[in-house]
């Protein structure tokens, strides 16, 4: 994802942020003299992937754009237990105010990479793509899906604008799968269209109407492995296939090992738990 197309984006996040927690003014910050001074070091209590970065100076910018944001850590790297992340100098009470939004963003979306590098790391070498899903916090859609590259996994569409899911709702609410990827094609040329399919039954039907990428939902491995031989032989690969549905970490090299071009899971972006970082004036 090329982060600077979303830089709108960015700064509305944190704007949000920002009028959520500090509203009319942090009155706690008031405790300390206007024209006070400080220095402050970030560290990670975690072994982490760094993403947010962006998010971080986006803060300080709105805040006070006199404070320094110097980065010891580049994004997406790893970083140990205990390693400084950044340092702030600044007005005392602009670190202060800023401290909790800036690690929201830093802890969360650093989560988000440290899963997806962990899932990339196990179906290393298969050749498939881990992809993420819309399962993901609101408000936060392009910072989780960013977060997700800096882990080495990949974006599915990022809303409901820029691709087709045809899925079983879509399916019975057209008339069938046919109808659905027709209209599909008229309604949006261009559009990738992609399927989902319950057998192989329909794994045929889908190639047939001409779809770009089928989603097969919850097939098993071995299932999985005579929709790639079929789609093989008759698309020769053109058509894309994507599992999906009720895979783990602990089965998902097993899933990979099937030739399917893409997983997506949405856990890579669900079931994060935020990186423990911490802000301690020097």
């Amino acid at each position: 994802m090329e982060l600077s197309l979303y830089q709108q984006d960015i700064a509305a996040a944190v704007a949000t942020a920002l009028r959520e927690d500090v509203g009319d003014g942090d009155i706690t910050a008031q405790l300390i003299p206007a024209e006070e001074q400080a220095h402050a070091r970030i560290i990670t209590r975690d072994r982490a992937i760094i993403a947010g970065v962006a998010w971080v100076n986006e803060v300080f910018r709105q805040l006070d754009d006199s404070v320094s944001v110097n980065w010891k850590v580049k994004e997406g790297e790893w970083v140990e237990a205990n390693q400084t992340l950044f340092e702030l100098e600044g007005s005392a009470r602009s670190l202060l105010t800023g401290e909790r939004c800036a690690l929201n963003f830093l802890q969360t979306l650093s989560a988000t990479a440290t899963l997806c590098r962990q899932y990339a790391d196990k179906v290393e070498g298969t050749g498939v793509k881990l992809l993420d899903t819309r399962k993901t916090i609101p408000g936060l859609r392009i910072a989780q899906k960013y977060a997700v590259t800096q882990g080495g996994c990949f974006n599915h569409r990022i809303g409901l604008f820029d691709a087709f899911l045809i899925k079983e709702n879509h399916i019975m609410a057209c008339g069938g799968i046919t109808q659905a990827v027709t209209q599909a094609h008229q309604i949006a040329p261009g559009k990738p269209v992609e399927v989902e399919v319950e057998n192989m039954q329909q794994l045929e039907e889908a190639i047939n109407a001409g779809a770009d990428i089928i989603m097969l939902d919850n097939f098993s491995p071995a299932q999985m492995k005579d929709a790639v031989a079929y789609n093989k032989s008759h698309t020769n690969g053109r058509v894309k296939l994507e599992a999906s549905g009720g895979i783990t970490d602990a089965t998902l090299r097993d899933y990979a090992e099937t030739g399917v071009d893409f997983i997506s899971i949405g856990a890579l972006t669900k079931d994060c738990k935020a990186v423990d970082l911490s802000m301690r004036l020097i």
